[in-house]
């Protein structure tokens, strides 16, 4: 059958099983949005208040559900808005599609109206930017981004079209899509190397990275810690992949990592890392990062291999099936002792915060109790993000979403809205602080127009908190630019943008706005007032090694010793 380019790229979109896009519209993309008007009964838009806001949906909703995300902008501003959103999908491994126009083609390339080399802007964070000029091209590029997005490390994928290329007409075939199961790249040998190494070991640590979440390896972990029967810690990214109430586990590792868990990477004889990519936020010194340990890395690329940290043994494949053929190889291991002296560790150094004042790390306590901890949570970044990691125990995959890798103030709420559409059954929360909240506070109104029920709780401390922290410890407290203190009211703000809101100022405030929130069923604020100087600990100084963590009571003890 004859279709235009636009009607191309539905049957496309619809042939992947995409049912919901997020995007904006304007003059280049205009054939495209004709399309989804005609066929909105089959694929849901949502309109966001920016395209850095559909950007950050596309990736909420693709993390939450383990789809590719969709998003979609016009030419020149509108696609440069994705950039960020993109950047962000890239450095967490987020199976994305944008999909963005251009000019047509005797216009391209003379710094036309709108024109931006979107593809050459993106090349270095995305897998693949694809730039279609001609509309017979444009099926089976849409097909090869969806497949290039979601296959080996998923990632975001750039489709560039020409205006004329979406008006023009070609024959259209449909396809059938099927999903390739990941091929095995590593040998039998490997693994008996790894199981060998295993029982060798007296202390190892499972290193838990956010390419378990992603290959949907969590049934394989759990089978495994409990085989190995060892300790196990998790990377931010990496949350919920194993169970975060499990008696094995100790807790987030790295630079606001539990004492617990860098001690135990610093104490092993054996670290074995699981779609892990051993960052600077979680190794610190590289030098010293597990320095007493063997190490054994099991991840499907081949080029976090050896890129940070020399690896003893490396297994290259998807995790789910590393972790099968161990598993089925693999004998009960016991390991009493070093356990116990784990736990021992864990009751000698818990996390702990400040009980006679509203802080953060109640209020995720609170929030953990009333929803069962079965609730999807997304942050933005900073102090807030890191009481979200510490204090909400997850113990499911895909229920904690952030920005692990470029750190992305604004990402939370965009993700959360994109979270909600694909999990609409599911309470879904954005914790964001006051800093954050101001970069895409517009997205309230996105959730407000489709109904969509989010529940945002700004933890507002009137600073940018994490800055602070760093000001108040490393920079002399020279508070440059760092003071919010103005006119702004956040909750009138939401209201003002369609939404309900609550302030919270106590403790005996926060259950009961919690409870309200989720029985309104519509988006609503939570502004939670907390002080300005709350600091998250434990801490590691950059470049520091991990085991130089330090929390209140040794800065206290470093005081009086002076």
């Amino acid at each position: 059958m004859e279709l235009t380019g636009a009607q191309i790229v539905l049957e496309c979109l619809k042939e992947q099983g995409v049912d919901t896009v997020f995007g904006y519209p304007g003059g280049t993309i205009l054939n495209i949005y004709d399309e989804l008007y005609k066929q909105q009964d089959q694929i849901k838009h949502i309109l966001t208040s920016h395209e850095q806001g559909a950007s950050h949906a596309a990736d909420g909703y693709a993390r939450a559900t383990g789809k590719v995300g969709v998003c979609m902008a016009t030419s020149g501003p509108g696609s440069t808005n994705l950039v960020t959103g993109i950047a962000t999908a890239y450095m967490d491994s987020v199976p994305m599609v944008a999909i963005t126009c251009n000019v047509n083609l005797p216009l391209l390339g003379k710094d036309s109206f709108q024109e931006v080399d979107i593809a050459g802007i993106t090349m270095p964070i995305t897998k693949h930017g694809f730039i279609v000029k001609n509309v017979e091209d444009l099926a089976d590029t849409i097909r090869k981004a969806f497949d290039i997005a979601r296959s080996g490390r998923p990632g975001p994928v750039v489709v560039d079209i020409t205006k004329d290329s979406t008006a023009n007409k070609c024959e259209f075939e449909p396809v059938k899509v099927v999903e390739n199961a990941p091929k095995k790249k590593y040998k039998a040998e490997s693994i008996d190397e790894a199981i060998k190494m295993i029982k060798a070991a007296k202390k190892p640590l499972l290193y838990v990275g956010g390419g378990a979440v992603i290959s949907n390896a969590y049934k394989e972990l759990r089978e495994f810690a409990d085989k190995v029967n060892a300790p196990v810690c998790d990377t931010l990214m990496g949350k919920g992949a194993f169970d975060g109430t499990n008696e094995l586990y100790t807790g987030m590792i790295g630079m606001h990592g539990t004492k617990t868990s860098n001690y135990a990477a610093c104490n092993c004889d054996l670290l074995i890392t699981l779609g892990a990519r051993f960052s600077d936020r979680v190794t610190g010194n590289p030098n010293t990062f597990a320095s007493r340990a063997k190490i054994v890395q099991f991840d499907i690329d081949a080029a976090e291999i050896n890129k940070n940290v020399k690896t003893d043994l490396a297994i290259v494949g998807d995790l789910k099936q590393i972790l099968s053929d161990v598993n089925a190889q693999l004998d009960k291991q016991n390991h009493d002792e070093w356990n116990n002296e784990i736990k021992e560790h864990m009751q000698k150094f818990p996390l702990s915060y400040d009980e006679s004042k509203l802080t953060c790390p109640y209020i995720m306590e609170e929030l953990d109790r009333i929803t069962k901890g079965d609730a999807i949570i997304t942050t933005d970044v900073g102090q807030h993000q890191m009481w979200a990691a510490q204090y909400y125990k997850y113990k499911n995959p895909r229920t904690f979403l952030t920005s692990g890798g470029l750190g992305t103030m604004g990402y939370g709420l965009g993700a959360c809205i994109g979270a909600k559409v694909g999990n609409p059954d599911k309470t879904v929360v954005n914790i964001a602080g006051d800093g954050c909240f101001r970069m895409n506070m517009n997205e309230l109104a996105t959730a407000s127009r489709y109904n969509i029920p989010i529940i945002e709780i700004v933890i507002d401390n009137h600073v940018l908190g994490m800055v602070r922290q760093w000001q108040t410890l490393f920079y002399n407290k020279h508070y440059s630019n760092t003071v919010l203190q103005d006119k702004v009211d956040f909750v009138k703000v939401a209201e003002g943008l369609g939404c309900e809101a609550i302030r919270v100022t106590k403790k005996e405030e926060v259950a009961p706005a919690i409870e309200k929130a989720i029985a309104l069923n519509a988006p609503v604020l939570i502004d939670c007032i907390i002080e300005e100087d709350d600091k998250v600990f434990p801490m590691v100084p950059a470049g520091a090694s991990i085991s130089e963590a330090f929390d209140e009571k040794d800065l206290a003890a470093k005081e009086q010793n002076k």
